[in-house]
């Protein structure tokens, strides 16, 4: 079964020219001349079929993270279509999400009710979701008060407890001690061989040929190649010391 299908997608944004009067705003509409436009994916297609780890390559604003943002369906396409089969855990932004305001209590509440679970299911995984954290006793203090490497352990936490049929995740992986990653990882392989889904973005070539099967490279939001992740990694690797030269 396919798990996550694009057909022939793209998403543009309109180009940010700073800050501008409203008199001015008010005349450019009124132009009827249609405004600039930055085109982050330009008719990319490809499949994920249920249980693969695919991940997705290139450089800064190639699109990588506008792709992820449309499987979560943080974004709509301009054209093409996006289908998604299963219920969707993300870790996209650091922190995204999450109320600086509120507890890391409060927080797990909030993010459980709004992927669908019900306050009965969420209090059963509640004391799991805090001990995989492992930040103690501040899972009662506000958000704010936290490093970025606790906000990052109870995102992921949240993430991989809540039982997901497809995981996202963009580079956050990141952040954290070495002990910490190297937990998240073993709870991913396990994610994994239990037939779940996994879309990673990640400039770590080693991390996704650990944990993806195959990848797809975008560069200037068009698809460059789709293949094996080992392939698709020489062959990046390669464009780029040749760019570099």
């Amino acid at each position: 079964m396919t798990a996550i299908e694009f057909q022939s997608v793209t998403k543009s944004f309109h180009w940010h020219t700073g800050r501008l009067l409203l008199r001015h705003r008010l005349a450019t509409w009124f132009s009827g001349q249609p405004a600039e436009r930055f085109y982050a994916l330009k008719n990319v297609s490809f499949e994920l079929e249920e249980g693969e780890g695919l991940a997705v390559v290139g450089p800064n604003g190639a699109g990588k993270s506008t792709l992820l943002g449309l499987v979560a369906g943080l974004a709509t396409p301009d054209t093409g279509t996006v289908t998604v089969n299963g219920r969707i855990a993300a870790l996209l932004e650091l922190g995204s999400g999450f109320h600086p305001d509120l507890t890391g209590a409060e927080n797990v509440r909030v993010n459980a009710s709004l992927v669908g679970l019900s306050r009965r299911r969420t209090a059963e995984l509640y004391d799991q979701i805090v001990e995989f954290a492992g930040i103690g006793h501040f899972i009662g203090e506000p958000l704010r008060t936290y490093s970025t490497g606790m906000i990052m352990r109870l995102a992921f936490s949240v993430a991989i407890n809540m039982d997901p049929e497809i995981l996202l995740i963009d580079e956050v992986l990141a952040v954290g001690d070495q002990a910490f990653q190297a937990k998240c990882f073993e709870r991913i392989h396990r994610f994994r061989h239990a037939g779940k889904t996994l879309l990673c973005v990640s400039h770590a070539a080693g991390m996704v040929q650990e944990l993806c099967d195959r990848a797809i490279w975008l560069d200037h939001g068009e698809l460059v190649m789709s293949g094996r992740i080992r392939d698709v990694i020489e062959a990046y690797a390669e464009h780029r010391s040749t760019a570099t030269a």
